[in-house]
């Protein structure tokens, strides 16, 4: 018996040893969130930033270049200067001047581009427009834009919104005034819209002066009536009758004194407003054979010239136009103004001249139009006795 239990014990024992040695061979479980937390995470690639609305924003005809077009003189090899609203160049020079941009066009003055002769060339680049103009005059000087270009497949036009401007004074010291191929100038001065005299010198330096010629005065620039500009010339703000006349311009600087082309100013009553016609007939119903007068007058102001047409049933018949006009200063409200009259006189009124008359009343400011109804009566059908 107790060999027995020994043996059993023996037994017991081997089992507790073996299945010990099994639980340490055997790999250790896990539970899913332990194997969560210690799994390595893969690493993960940064976003792509998203485009920025400058980034994505296309070429439009409002936004053709996101960079800002400007102006630069090349002066040297590697030398630049930006530019201003002004330059001054030396004539006989050659200026070089970039506009950033690409594509780019240009606009000089109308003498340089209808007589370059080849001294005048513009070249695109690709991030900027150059523009030459070689052996430069006193001609020369004027206003130079550079304009950016918004191109859809062959179809390209300017972006005037976003140009940029320069005026360019060529020097020349033996030429104040921008030369001019007219001795005299007729310029028309208007009681509604300002003059130009365009005395315009080469050198923003020059003193100028305006003179008129008979008799010999010089006129005062008052900076309001009358003003200069460099660019323009003189400016008369509000022309009257006393402007008028022959005037020119006088220039000095240093030791030179020149005197500009001349100009006749002729004076012209411009009106306010378009004439508006009264029309009215001697009769509204007139028999035939008697006499018709249909008037058109006019009210304005005085020295206005007032032109008047007709339209009249005769016409269709080929009826000559008969018209007396006249022009008179009549007192309304206290005030003189001008009555400008045209009366359509129509002789032996005929069944053809039954209709509308209508008359347009024209000045510098435009026209209107007024119309009214002739009937004529056929006085042996008026007459004849009604039938039973």
């Amino acid at each position: 018996m107790k060999w027995r239990v020994v043996l059993l014990s023996l037994l017991f024992t081997l089992l507790i040893i073996q299945f010990g040695m099994c639980q340490k061979d055997e790999p250790e479980v896990k539970s899913k969130d332990e194997k969560r937390r210690n799994v390595k995470p893969k690493p993960v690639k940064a976003p792509r930033k998203p485009l920025s609305a400058k980034t994505k924003r296309k070429s439009t005809p409002e936004n053709p270049k996101e960079e800002q077009t400007s102006l630069t003189q090349v002066l040297q090899k590697g030398k630049f200067r930006k530019v201003g609203e002004t330059l001054t160049v030396g004539a006989a020079e050659t200026l070089e001047i970039r506009c950033k941009g690409n594509p780019v066009q240009w606009t000089v003055p109308e003498y340089l581009l209808e007589d370059h002769e080849g001294r005048l060339r513009m070249v695109q680049h690709e991030r900027y427009g150059t523009l030459i103009v070689a052996n430069s005059t006193a001609a020369d000087t004027g206003e130079y834009t550079c304009f950016p270009v918004y191109c859809e497949e062959k179809d390209c036009r300017k972006i005037y919104d976003k140009a940029v401007k320069v005026y360019i004074f060529f020097s020349d010291p033996q030429e104040l005034f921008v030369p001019s191929s007219d001795y005299y100038e007729v310029l028309q001065l208007r009681t509604n819209w300002p003059a130009i005299l365009p005395c315009r010198v080469t050198s923003p330096l020059a003193t100028v002066t305006l003179h008129r010629e008979f008799p010999p005065a010089e006129v005062k620039v008052d900076g309001r009536e009358i003003s200069f500009n460099a660019q323009k010339g003189f400016t008369i703000h509000r022309p009257q009758q006393q402007h008028s006349g022959s005037l020119y311009c006088v220039a000095s600087l240093g030791n030179l004194r020149q005197s500009s082309t001349k100009y006749m100013l002729i004076y012209v009553n411009y009106p306010a407003a378009p004439p508006s016609p009264a029309l009215q007939a001697s009769s509204e119903s007139v028999a035939v054979g008697q006499n018709l007068q249909v008037s058109c007058t006019v009210i304005g102001e005085q020295d206005v010239l007032v032109e008047f047409t007709w339209e009249y049933p005769g016409q269709k018949i080929g009826r000559p136009l008969y018209t007396q006009d006249s022009v008179q200063i009549v007192q309304l409200d206290g005030q003189n103004r001008q009555r400008t009259q045209s009366v359509l006189l129509v002789d032996e009124v005929r069944e053809v001249d039954q209709g509308i008359y209508t008359c347009t009343a024209q000045n510098l400011q435009g026209s209107r139009t007024a119309s009214t109804s002739v009937k004529v009566q056929n006085t042996q059908t008026s007459n004849r006795p009604a039938e039973a």
